[in-house]
């Protein structure tokens, strides 16, 4: 490619590169412990972090969050976990959920961010395919029992003591470490309790952890993050040290955020976005984070109230929800500042906001933003500092004019390493650029505009979900012919998930059955919420015996259309 400059004459290639990484402010350590290490010691006796349960409120200062982080490392080193080594962490919201993640880091590991929502087999793929040496998980979970589920993929965890598990399932599982609230005490085999896993500590000297984590450099990777991107089974994204630390450091500039941010969130952290956001612009600026292990929107609305929120950060669905909560009326939400004044929460009668989230654009490759728009011009921005993005003719490749439609490729500090399993010549094109499968242009002044996704995925509450995915778990179905998933644009969600479904002759399938039998295998946010019958020849089929996914998803909101109550 023939890259021109930032601001180039119009006409030109569509090619645009942002400022120089070193020209960009407020950056300062790019790995996770320095960075940890330097907000601490910016910020020491802040409040970081705000927890409250049944059983009362749990804050812990920066301080105090460093010296948890630095107990859980000083247990990871004490258990063998060496360089590189991954450490997945399978935690809601919750104090332990932090500690395990800057833990990992200054021991010298990989944070695996494992989904909450998986089900058994999700969960046994993100197992195998991640090769964690080491499990920090948190046993009950809305109604699932982790301790149970992993019992069941491992029989052996049942059995085995804690850091002697030999498994030809997970060769590199070793061990396992529960938070259990209900029974902090609690062991079971190869599973040690929380407060025995953090002792096992006390034989490793500070300092050892310490020179650990002084000898992690930024090109390390830092961490793996899961997506379901195009394909059926989810991807694993590993990221560099200086990619998370990067990102971290440059929210609070593009969010306009001060250092009174107190944010609230009860999404995931193993999502990529909360992760990346939602830590940076808190613990960049010296905030608190007002942690709600998951989602209840009475509860959240008491958070807020009742811890000052300034800034929550919710998915779309959940901003529905929060305003059809009983007590939203009731509520004081005057502390609310950065709140976007297009979702609900901007319309409640004791907000008075006139901020709104910065236009941007990114993938969970790019751990999330790749360019943003300071200014609200009405594009996705510029690409940040170095970041290189151009707009691309899908099928050859070729760069396209400023002003021409075609697909966003993009490369930076902030790209990932690669895909799990995948060599980058199989994932990066010859130049080293990412190609990202959504589509766009760029107009004369260097301006990216995003205009969706070239693919079928479906972008449902924020999360991915692959249809491919979906529609194997349906064809497993005793009753089913033929499945076919797509999206179909919803008020809440961004896109509803609906399955197409050809039965086999002669069978009467029912909609409830088929969701129910998808509620086993996928995670709750990938199950279709609705199920269509049709027969084959109400498909519209390719040349080569494919639904044509534009014609399915038109009689899908025809049929939906047909089926409303008047």
């Amino acid at each position: 490619m023939d890259a021109n400059a930032r601001g180039d004459s119009p006409g030109r290639a569509s090619i645009v590169r942002g400022l120089p990484l070193d020209a960009e402010p407020g950056l300062g350590a790019l790995t996770i412990p320095g960075y940890l290490r330097e907000v601490t010691a910016r910020f020491a006796a802040r409040e970081a972090l705000v927890w409250r349960t049944a059983s009362g409120v749990e804050r812990w200062t920066y301080a105090t969050l460093w010296e948890r982080a630095l107990e859980v490392a000083r247990a990871l080193v004490a258990a063998g976990v060496g360089k590189d080594d991954r450490v997945g962490i399978l935690m809601t919201n919750r104090p332990e959920q932090l500690a395990a993640t800057f833990g990992t880091a200054l021991a010298g590991g990989v944070m695996v961010a494992l989904n909450t929502f998986a089900t058994p087999p999700e969960l046994e793929h993100l197992l195998a395919a991640s090769c964690v040496s080491t499990v920090l998980f948190e046993r009950h979970v809305a109604k699932k029992d982790f301790a149970a589920v992993l019992g069941e993929l491992e029989p052996a965890v049942g059995t085995a003591e804690p850091g002697r598990l030999a498994s030809t399932r997970f060769p590199f599982l070793r061990r396992l470490a529960m938070v259990d609230p209900a029974n902090a005490s609690a062991a079971h085999g190869a599973i040690e309790a929380w407060p025995a896993f953090v002792r096992r500590g006390d034989a490793t000297p500070p300092a050892v952890a310490l020179a650990r984590a002084a000898t992690v450099q930024p090109p390390d990777v830092g961490a793996l993050f899961f997506s379901s991107g195009t394909t059926s089974r989810p991807k694993g994204i590993l990221h560099s040290q200086r990619a998370v630390a990067i990102q971290w450091w440059r929210w609070p500039r593009l969010m306009g955020v001060a250092d009174d941010v107190r944010c609230w969130t009860a999404n995931g952290f193993f999502w990529s976005g909360n992760f990346s956001m939602v830590l940076g612009s808190t613990f960049s600026s010296g905030g608190t984070l007002v942690l709600q292990s998951t989602f209840e929107a009475r509860e959240a609305l008491e958070l807020m109230q009742a811890e000052r929120v300034t800034m929550p950060f919710a998915w779309p669905h959940q901003w529905a929800k929060l305003e059809e909560a009983p007590n939203w009326a009731s509520v004081d939400l005057g502390c609310l500042r950065y709140v976007d004044r297009g979702t609900p929460l901007a319309r409640h009668p004791t907000v008075k906001t006139s901020w709104q989230l910065p236009p941007a654009y990114g993938t969970t490759e790019t751990l999330t933003i790749n360019a943003a728009s300071e200014t609200r011009d009405g594009s996705h921005g510029e690409p940040l500092p170095g970041n290189t993005l151009a707009i691309v003719d899908p099928l050859s490749g070729a760069v396209l004019p400023r002003g021409a439609r075609g697909e966003i490729v993009v490369k930076g500090p902030t790209l990932m390493l690669g895909y799990l399993g995948a060599p980058n010549e199989e994932t990066l094109d010859a130049e080293g650029f990412f190609h990202t499968g959504d589509g766009g242009y760029v107009d004369d002044a260097g301006r990216l505009f995003w205009e969706g996704r070239l693919t079928d995925v479906i972008k449902t509450g924020g999360a991915n979900v692959s249809p491919r995915e979906i529609d194997e778990v349906l064809a497993s179905h005793p009753a089913v012919k033929l499945a076919q998933t797509v999206g179909v644009p919803h008020e809440t969600l961004g896109e509803m998930v609906v399955s197409c479904v050809v039965p086999h002759d002669g069978v009467v399938a029912e909609e409830a059955a088929i969701r129910d039998f998808a509620k086993q295998r996928l995670a709750s946010y990938k199950v279709p919420r609705r199920v269509l019958f049709f027969s084959e020849a109400d498909l519209e089929l390719t040349a080569t015996n494919k639904v044509k996914t534009a014609d399915l998803r038109a009689l899908v909101t025809r049929t939906l259309e047909a089926q409303a109550p008047a």
